[in-house]
């Protein structure tokens, strides 16, 4: 029995109300929790409609919101190894639990897609570049890459990746996002960017709609 956190949250679906052929796991950012992403299941249903979507709470408290905040990973910690250790505890949470629910459903990474926000596109990105088998593709909204100077030594799969970044974000700046996507392209990995014009630090319509366009394209693909 692992003594790694059991993660449980909201599910949405499958739309068509049959097995699912596909599975989307949201990872929320910090200081929220799996009901601040469940949203997103509905309309990118629409284009997904044999897709169950799944939005784990993250295992820890959150001191910055002490009102039912979660954060996968503490973000005030300066840069360093300790950082890291703490990205790499909440990668082995997340990646237990993906393993379980592909298990559950007779699924594979071949049918799966993880899709971030803030700081779960951090851990989305960690996770689906350094697993086993490539997953169908990574969609994260207004992220960054953590640790970029480890990735090329520790690269294993090279899923498609979608990055949509507001050009107004106050917190992570969009400057971000095209580091990011340097890194990643120079380790191989197909990344496509969108600049969201006057979008502070969220997700907004003409996002969701680019989003389910690339799920729907890497999971018929998968």
């Amino acid at each position: 029995m692992s003594d790694l956190p059991q993660l449980t949250g909201p599910s949405f679906g499958p739309a068509s109300g049959g097995d699912p052929t596909s599975l989307v796991i949201l990872l929320h950012g910090y200081g929220a929790n799996g009901d601040d992403l469940i949203g997103l299941a509905p309309p990118l249903s629409q284009a997904l409609p044999n897709t169950e979507f799944l939005s784990p709470n993250a295992p820890y408290p959150c001191e910055g919101n002490p009102f039912g905040g979660l954060q996968w990973f503490e973000v005030w910690q300066a840069e360093g190894v300790d950082r890291l250790a703490e990205v790499r505890n909440g990668a082995a949470i997340v990646n237990a639990y993906i393993d379980g629910e592909l298990a559950k459903r007779n699924l594979t990474d071949a049918n799966l897609i993880l899709c971030g926000f803030s700081q779960g596109t951090m851990l989305s990105l960690h996770i689906a570049l350094r697993r086993a088998a490539p997953c169908a593709g990574v969609l994260g909204f207004s992220g960054r890459l953590e640790s970029p100077e480890f990735l090329a030594d520790e690269i294993t799969v090279r899923p498609p990746v979608m990055l949509i970044h507001g050009e107004e974000d106050p917190m992570l700046g969009i400057d971000l996002m095209d580091k990011a996507a340097a890194v990643m392209t120079g380790c191989g990995v197909a990344v496509e960017t969108y600049r969201r014009p006057g979008l502070g630090h969220g997700i907004d319509a003409d996002g969701i709609r680019l989003g389910a366009g690339f799920m729907s394209v890497r999971l018929a693909k998968g």
